[in-house]
């Protein structure tokens, strides 16, 4: 796994993404927050769905930081009409926070997204990105990619959600065609532009799905 970790972290600044490895969720935290939040200054801040985002705890800070206006994209019992309308204005954020479905050896970000929120901000809008990723969705290649997205993450996000697919009660992709389908769109990152735009934390646990 070191070997893979290296070779993958070469690949992303290469590929002109800024990538940080952390030991830990905890560190994760602390190189987002005492490192990276000091050098961009955000005044608004937003994220997409990220359950190991969500496991770093940095959410909650800027949800309580005065200094900074935080977009709630998720908040609960938050109208659909609001929240959607929430998630248009969090890509015109400072700073965009999310994770990634998988990240290849030679450094891409393949994500598979419902609304396409998510991957709208990877792709454009906020001035700056973070992501944090698990070792544990690091992949060979963009292939590998999309078979770990179809057989793993995509139908367990599936039954996360508690959607009426059928991949939330076999556990395996059936290409469906509900209407609560969540496969819906698919982006490959093969670099970052500007240089620098977006930085992945790689985090050494198995974090998210």
């Amino acid at each position: 796994m070191s070997k893979r970790i290296e070779q993958t972290l070469a690949a992303l600044e290469t590929n002109r993404f800024l990538p940080y490895l952390a030991d830990d969720t905890s560190h994760a935290a602390e190189i987002i927050l005492s490192e990276i939040i000091p050098e961009l200054a955000p005044g608004v801040v937003s994220y997409g769905d990220s359950m190991t985002l969500m496991e770093t705890g940095v959410l909650e800070t800027f949800r309580h930081d005065p200094a900074i206006r935080f977009i709630d994209t998720f908040e609960p019992g938050v109208d659909r009409a609001t929240i959607l309308q929430r998630r248009r204005e969090a890509l015109l954020a400072d700073l965009f926070l999310t994770g990634t479905n998988a990240l290849t050896m030679d450094g891409k970000l393949v994500n598979l997204d419902m609304v396409g929120n998510r991957v709208a901000g990877l792709v454009f809008g906020p001035t700056d990105v973070i992501v944090t990723v698990g070792t544990n969705k690091i992949v060979k290649n963009t292939d590998e990619a999309v078979k770990r997205i179809r057989e793993q993450a995509a139908p367990l996000n599936a039954k996360r959600h508690n959607t009426a697919t059928p991949c939330a009660k076999t556990g395996k992709c059936q290409q469906c065609k509900s209407p609560e389908r969540i496969c819906n769109v698919w982006t490959i990152m093969e670099k970052s532009w500007p240089e620098g735009r977006i930085r992945v934390v790689l985090i050494d646990q198995e974090l998210g799905l």
